[in-house]
């Protein structure tokens, strides 16, 4: 049985619980239901701080687990990233306040950062030759350079209202970009069946969710052309109609470009574009 984590709560809880929704696995019923066990799909589902699921990966008993990549590297474990999930990108800057004279990295050095991620703001800073005292503290960071624990802060920034509104600026180049990552403890072989079946699971996930089916009709003549427009993953289903000078295509294409495409298509010839959303898939 695959034991694996997900964040009990958090920006990255209610994607991750959709996720596994969606490529059928069981869920809590109640939100005191801290472990789930599904014996249909041969799965055990532990719900975690966000924070501690790289050290239960890493270091316990757990195979494999829904965090983020900034959460994993500041975790300091072996766990390693097993696959992108294209949810709960954030950005990890350094801010400090309006009227301080902190604008490069070179000026961190010698001064107090605060930070929930200390490991990660000190890996960054010695890689790029800074010394610096990094200050940890837990929860929201902003208040910490008013109440005199520190110079400055690094934290997750998403549009930076929140920093602006406590009277900070950011700079400097960003620290990392994050998003959501499946991860697996070291202890598991990266070809292990079960996990292999597992993110195969996930992927199909995330192609329904960026993918959609688009079928039309296009002269024969023209499908050559039309196909150039929607080739598709490896190449579009394309059937004879009962007039044998159409021809019926049907094809995946990324959910972003949707209205780009039919119109791109009917220049080109085709009638009859029909887009369908996508539940599940295995590619």
């Amino acid at each position: 049985m695959l034991r694996i984590a997900v964040p009990n709560k958090g920006m990255l809880s209610e994607p991750a619980w959709n996720m596994l929704a969606e490529a059928g696995y069981r869920l809590r019923s109640n939100p005191r239901q801290l472990v789930v066990e599904d014996p249909d799909n041969d799965i055990e589902l532990f719900y975690l701080r966000p924070l501690d699921i790289a050290v239960y990966v890493g270091r316990g008993t757990i195979d494999v687990g829904i965090t983020g990549h900034d959460l994993l590297l500041n975790s300091g474990t072996e766990a390693k990233e097993h696959m992108q999930l294209g949810f709960g990108a954030s950005t990890f800057r350094f801010a400090a306040p309006n009227d301080s004279p902190i604008s490069t990295l070179e000026d961190i050095r010698g001064k107090r950062v605060a930070t929930s991620f200390d490991k990660l703001v000190h890996d960054y800073l010695v890689e790029h030759g800074i010394e610096a005292e990094t200050i940890h503290l837990d929860g929201a960071v902003e208040s910490s350079v008013q109440l005199g624990v520190a110079d400055l802060i690094a934290d997750v920034v998403s549009t930076g209202t929140t920093l602006r509104n406590a009277g900070l600026r950011i700079f400097a180049d960003p620290i990392l970009h994050s998003e959501a990552v499946l991860i697996r403890s070291p202890r598991l072989d990266e070809h292990d069946e079960r996990l292999v079946k597992f993110s195969r699971r996930l992927q199909g996930v995330l192609t329904a969710q960026r993918y959609v089916l688009m079928d039309y009709d296009i002269p024969v003549s023209k499908v050559a052309a039309a196909v150039a427009v929607t080739p598709g993953f490896e190449s579009p289903t394309i059937s004879p109609l009962h007039d044998k000078q159409w021809n019926a295509v049907r094809v995946m294409v990324p959910k972003a470009k949707v209205n780009q495409l039919m119109d791109q298509l009917y220049e080109v010839g085709a009638r009859g574009i029909i887009v369908t959303a996508l539940q599940a898939s295995r590619m």
